[in-house]
């Protein structure tokens, strides 16, 4: 069960990874929507050490 939930948090902090990168390479990158992927990418990674 708790590595299920590792990995589902890990699938969640790839995909806003790539998220961001992609909102990045844009011409007129939205400054915001980066900010508040970032900010939910590190709530995710430390939700993940917290479960170690």
């Amino acid at each position: 069960m708790e590595n299920s939930h590792i990995s589902a948090l890990s699938a969640k902090h790839a995909g806003l990874d790539a998220r961001i990168k992609a909102e990045s390479s844009r011409p007129m990158p939205d400054a915001i929507l980066v900010a508040s992927l970032k900010k939910q990418k590190l709530r995710l990674k430390e939700e993940m050490a917290a479960q170690h």
